[in-house]
């Protein structure tokens, strides 16, 4: 538990929160007057990869503007910030958010990055009622960099406010200019402009980080300025760049395959004395020859390979042959989640969690077996934090997903024609700044984003190799969950971190 110092940037409205107050709402309601922004500090002290150390704490509403300077947003951070170092000393930032799109950063923040984390004593089978606890994280990396989790407008405590629209903010383009906004005001406001910068963002938010990179330095076809902040790295953890879709479905199984692997190895469905990572080598040189071929030819297939293959397959998979021959060789996700396990489904978020297929309402998140165990604890856990250990009062809720609200609102700009690969803006990123490095965590056992799509993406969207490293970690689409994954997570990151 930390010291708390609540201040606001300017007085007079602490006692009208308290009193239930909302600093604004969605367009077309809330209050005449907006409060002032809030901010709420704590010190605090705690044990950083077997380094002790002091910390301040500061959960802070950053007030968006249009050009008119009508105020149309109201966005929240949570920084951590080391303070005991030397004056003067550059320490790195690491700019941090969830993806969604409509997803607040509860989930890096409560899993990986933030001093404490949500406490699961058994990652795949968590407490699903309360009381949830949280522990002490000698995981995160706020020994080597400060850290700034950023929860977009329609997230976390983040409003939208009666000067501003929806589709202002809930969209590809308008979503990575405001997160552009909100690291230039930060940066700015706690002068930091030459600390080493990073992003670090998870499932939709990697498409959030390819965009900002891209938007950062500006330019007269972007931003209309030539801002000129560039980043040192970024860590892109569940990628889903490319969303085009143009890859088609042969290469969605064929990259999924690795994956099947991997998850059926888990459950022991694979062959005798398997392991994950050998079963992802080997799906991987299955699906760049045989696989691929077979595929490729159809229905010319010649029955004796065909049988051969599907023989393969269901080594790899331990899916029975009537199933694979079933879904003509090309074996999806949900497939094999509903098929791999008699009377079971496995998780898409993560393969490693079940639930019985009986019961399901078929909901693709409220009833994943993996999405529907541990959202609770950190749901739970995080709003205990927040406000006993951060001190943090305020009367709105924190959304921790928003589908109705922000996801199906987006604006993916599809109908404008935008491209949808954004790995390609990663790669103009790059091309830009010679020196930007990028790290790609994956998760063996994610259905949602496997880690074959991220190795596809990578290897095709003109992104140098030279400067971007892969690393597989056992666990799912967050890929820190499990104390084995989280450790080997954390030490990539510091790795990656002090270059």
């Amino acid at each position: 538990m930390g010291k708390w110092k609540t201040a606001l940037m300017t007085g007079g409205v602490l006692a009208g929160l308290m009193a239930g107050q909302a600093p604004g709402a969605e367009a077309g309601g809330g209050p005449a007057a907006i409060p002032a922004p809030r901010v709420f500090t704590s010190e605090h002290s705690g044990t950083f990869n077997g380094q002790k150390l002091r910390y301040t704490a500061t959960v802070a509403e950053t007030i968006l503007t249009n050009p008119a300077g009508q105020k149309t947003a109201s966005v929240f951070t949570t920084s951590y910030i080391r303070t005991d170092v030397p004056k003067g000393s550059v320490r790195p930032v690491v700019f941090v958010f969830n993806g969604g799109p409509g997803s607040a950063s509860l989930w890096l923040h409560m899993g990986f990055v933030g001093p404490k984390r949500v406490d699961f004593a058994d990652p795949v089978h968590p407490p699903t009622t309360p009381p949830f606890h949280t522990v002490d994280n000698p995981d995160s990396p706020l020994d080597v960099a400060d850290i700034v989790l950023i929860d977009p407008p329609g997230t976390g405590y983040s409003r939208i406010l009666p000067d501003g629209k929806p589709e202002q903010f809930y969209g590809t383009a308008q979503d990575a200019q405001m997160t552009v906004d909100v690291i230039e005001r930060w940066t700015r406001e706690h002068d930091r402009w030459n600390a080493p910068k990073y992003l670090m963002s998870e499932s939709y938010g990697t498409v959030r980080a390819a965009v900002v990179a891209r938007l950062l330095a500006g330019g007269p076809m972007a931003t209309g300025t030539m801002d000129g902040m560039t980043l040192n790295g970024i860590i892109l953890l569940g990628q889903s760049m490319d969303m085009s879709g143009t890859a088609g479905d042969d290469v969605r199984v064929l990259t999924a395959l690795p994956t099947l692997a991997a998850t059926a190895c888990y459950h022991h469905q694979g062959p005798a004395g398997c392991t994950a990572e050998g079963q992802v080598g080997a799906a991987k040189a299955f699906a760049a020859d045989r696989y691929l071929k077979a595929l490729y030819a159809g229905n010319t297939l010649p029955e004796a390979e065909r049988e051969a293959v599907t023989a393969e397959l269901s080594s790899l998979t331990g899916l029975s042959p009537a199933v694979i021959k079933a879904n003509d060789l090309r074996i999806s996700t949900g497939v094999f989640a509903r098929e791999l396990l008699q009377g079971q489904e496995i998780g898409a978020y993560d393969g490693r969690y079940t639930l019985p297929l009986a019961g399901s309402a078929e909901d693709p998140v409220a009833d994943d077996p993996a999405m529907g165990q541990y959202v609770p604890g950190f749901v739970g856990a995080f709003n205990d934090y927040i406000r006993h250990d951060l001190g943090v009062t305020v009367a709105e809720p924190y959304e921790a997903i928003s589908f109705r609200t922000v996801n199906a609102r987006w604006d993916y700009g599809k109908a404008s024609g935008a491209e949808t690969n954004h790995a390609k803006d990663l790669a103009t990123a790059m091309r830009r700044n010679p020196r930007l490095r990028v790290m790609v965590g994956a998760g063996y056992y994610d259905l949602v984003t496997t880690l074959g799509s991220a190795a596809y993406t990578i290897a095709h969207a003109g992104i140098p190799q030279d400067r971007t490293e892969t690393h597989l970690y056992p666990s799912g689409h967050m890929p820190y969950m499990g104390n084995e994954a989280r450790t080997a997570l954390a030490r990539d990151v510091r790795t990656f971190l002090s270059r």
